[in-house]
């Protein structure tokens, strides 16, 4: 496997040095070990300050590839992730029977760096739930993870890397999508042996094609299902993804923007969309369904219903029927890469139904707030954001 490589910093130490000095190991061991990135060490060059072309305007949610990434790796055996190291963003070569292409064993987080109000730095929002979440995740699919201080570490680190890619203030934000896959060679029906935990990052701006906190349209999902009860609908595993492109697909040729989700048991309690969790409002009563192993605890999720608590409204984790959500007044959706989405209809059995959006909404004024904390134009009073100078 092999990427090119430039590494940063005094502290950063070459995994291949470390390959190196542990000696002979088996020749299966060998073998695991020439399926992962090879670090071709490189200088670092002084790079411009500004993100090439792009049009900070007009971003939208798509890869525009950044100048590094991170990579760290993790035996088995050790259970223990090494020191990672900052590399030249690139492609990477995999053994055909590396667990993740053969058994889908594979996490991944995504969150978000933003420039500051001063231009004196960045912030992030939260890395901590994304490490922890991960290792939930990580429990789950028999994977082992990068502890918490690594892997916030490492975010910061890949930010401080592509500082020139994050976009003006108000303008987008750096996506950042930490991986964690099993890299290592396996044929039989069994956890990998070794383990890779990479970082890559790309400017964005809005996930709907509609533009920030303008509504959007979503049709309940009647024959596919996203997730089941004990299965992995509550990690974020990269096997939880591809199978919701069919119905996404689907409703998109009619116009939606996204789908959303009924649970498969009883068909009749919403669970969320293809990458967002959901929250109906009615009356002063703000409900969002349940975590209950079918549905991603999103970070954002979390955060929304603390502002809303905050602003004295009654928050209800449950389960949320279509009755609830065809007969309420506001309905809105979240997430890192959607933000605060407003939803202006939901077509269910042929029928439409509309809600409340505009300007005196509780979901603008929650995207107001929150936004403000995330790009330090409010006092972050519950220590949510992680300054990066």
């Amino acid at each position: 496997m092999r990427m090119g490589m430039r590494s940063i910093g005094a502290h950063s130490m070459s995994l291949l040095d470390m390959q190196g000095r542990s000696g002979g190991g088996s020749l299966l061991q060998s073998r695991w070990q020439s399926s992962l990135p090879q670090l071709d060490r490189v200088d670092r060059c002084d790079e411009e300050n500004t993100g090439g072309d792009i049009d900070w305007d007009n971003l939208g949610f798509g890869l525009t590839p950044t100048d590094y990434m991170y990579v760290m790796r993790c035996p088995q055996a050790s259970g223990v992730f090494a020191r990672g190291e900052l590399s030249r963003y690139g492609n990477v070569e995999l053994s055909p029977s590396s667990g993740v292409l053969n058994y889908g064993q594979g996490l991944f987080e995504g969150l978000k760096a933003y420039r500051r109000a001063d231009g004196a730095g960045y912030m992030l929002f939260r890395p901590e739930e994304n490490a922890r979440r991960m290792q939930a995740g990580a429990e789950r699919m028999c994977m082992p993870a990068p502890s918490v201080e690594q892997f916030v570490h490492a975010v910061k680190q890949t930010v401080l890397a592509n500082t020139r890619w994050v976009p003006p203030q108000g303008k987008g934000a750096l996506y950042i999508r930490p991986l964690l896959i099993g890299s290592g060679a396996i044929l039989g029906l069994a956890p990998a042996p070794e383990y890779t935990f990479m970082i890559y990052a790309s400017p964005v701006g809005t996930y709907f094609k509609e533009g920030i906190m303008s509504a959007i349209h979503l049709l309940v999902e009647e024959e596919f299902h996203r997730a089941m009860p004990g299965g992995t609908g509550g990690v974020k595993t990269i096997t939880n993804y591809a199978p919701v492109l069919k119905a996404q697909m689907d409703a998109k040729s009619k116009g939606f923007a996204d789908v959303l989700y009924l649970d498969s048991v009883h068909k009749r309690y919403v669970e969320e969309a293809s990458s967002c969790n959901l929250f109906v409002l009615k009356g002063g009563t703000l409900a969002t369904p349940a975590t209950a192993g079918t549905i991603l605890p999103g970070i954002t999720r979390r955060s929304i219903i603390e502002l809303a608590r905050d602003r004295g409204y009654r928050v209800e984790e449950r389960l949320v029927s279509i009755d609830d959500l065809v007969g309420a007044d506001e309905v809105f959706c979240t997430g890192t890469a959607v933000g605060v989405t407003p939803v202006s209809t939901v077509t269910y059995k042929g029928t439409r139904y509309e809600f409340r959006t505009g300007e005196d909404t509780l979901s603008r004024k929650l995207y107001d707030t929150l936004t403000s904390i995330q790009m330090g134009l409010a006092e972050d009073k519950k220590g949510w954001t992680v300054a990066i100078d």
